[in-house]
């Protein structure tokens, strides 16, 4: 088939890496799949004249507002994954939310990446109760080899001459529903005390009023230290070699960035929203935070217990070689891509 794929593909930011990762499991079932940026259309005509000039025979969408609101009533069966503010943020909003009901109802199949995310979405739109399946998102790790730790240590200005230096990482696009500043206060009074401790943040610049905030605070930050994006070969590389990944979210759909440190076998400090929760399994997978100063009591523990820093490790690691497996997420989408198929037929 020839399938049209709307998602939000900002550069290294989930989205993204999700969207390509869901393309190459499409293409290597033999489909032609045109991936495209769902910011570039204002309105579903757009798509219908895209439609057209490709010869699109079924669509898919990642994100049901952003994406899946631009695919109705081309006649054209379509599938949507949801995303995660999708549910979170933007079921609040009822107008929003009406648009999101009339999607899933033209909807061949609709995919949550964890069981409390279908729950909500059933409870939210009961009569999309029978057509939402649930696949966590498959992990797949390529750290760069060749990556030079030091060097991006150096670049980052983080004092080498420090005794066993830990570093705390947060992965992340800056906008406010990540929340990077959240810990940063906290973070920052513990390197004056500690100054072998720092917290990098790593994302591109994608709210950019919300970013100069970010900077600003940064920049005054003893001990925290913000990088550009870099490719996904190169981070996993630094997440490889940090102490211990971090996740500050307001909200989640999953985050892959936690899911691809624990096997990196990277220990994961999260805080506790329900998409975090549903992956991190406190004291056995990683640990959850509420607050700041609990972050900060348990981030102390894991450097001062390498017993338990062990155990998180070693369970993270098999979770994901369990549950997040990237054969079944491919399995999964070639399987269900063939309803659309089934219903060209029809």
């Amino acid at each position: 088939m020839r399938l049209l794929f709307l998602a939000v593909l900002r550069p290294h930011t989930g989205n993204a890496v999700t969207a390509g990762r869901l393309r190459d499991h499409l293409e290597a079932a033999g489909h032609m799949c045109v991936l495209r940026d769902a910011f570039d259309f204002e309105s579903p005509s757009e798509i219908a004249n895209l439609i057209v000039d490709e010869n699109l025979e079924a669509a898919l969408a990642l994100h049901l507002y952003r994406g899946g609101r631009l695919l109705q009533g081309h006649g054209v069966p379509f599938g949507v994954i949801f995303g995660g503010t999708d549910l979170n943020e933007d079921a609040n909003h009822k107008e929003k939310k009406e648009v999101m009901g009339k999607v899933l109802e033209e909807a061949r199949f609709a995919v949550a990446f964890t069981e409390a995310m279908k729950d909500t979405a059933q409870v939210q739109w009961p009569h999309a109760t029978g057509k939402i399946f649930v696949q966590s998102q498959g992990i797949a790790t390529i750290p760069n080899a060749n990556f030079n730790w030091n060097t991006f240590l150096q670049q980052s200005e983080i004092d080498q001459s420090a005794d066993n230096l830990y570093i705390f990482l947060i992965i992340c696009g800056l906008r406010p529903v990540k929340d990077p500043l959240y810990l940063v206060d906290a973070f920052s009074e513990w390197h004056q005390e500690t100054p072998n401790v720092y917290m990098v943040i790593v994302g591109p610049e994608v709210d950019p009023v919300f970013t100069r905030e970010v900077k600003e605070r940064v920049r005054r930050a003893a001990g925290v230290r913000l990088i550009r994006e870099m490719c996904q070969e190169d981070l996993h590389a630094v997440v490889k070699s940090c102490f211990a990944l971090v996740n500050s979210s307001v909200s989640e759909g999953m985050s892959a960035a936690i899911l691809e440190a624990m096997d990196l076998e990277v220990p994961v400090l999260a805080r506790n929203i329900p998409g975090n929760s549903a992956v991190v399994e406190h004291g056995v997978t990683g640990l959850l935070f509420s607050n700041p100063q609990e972050f900060i009591q348990l981030a102390k523990r894991l450097v001062s217990d390498p017993a338990l820093e062990k155990e998180i490790v070693t369970n993270g690691r098999e979770y994901v070689r369990t549950h997040h497996s990237w054969q079944v997420e491919r399995d999964t989408y070639q399987r269900l891509i063939r309803k659309l198929e089934t219903n060209l037929k029809d």
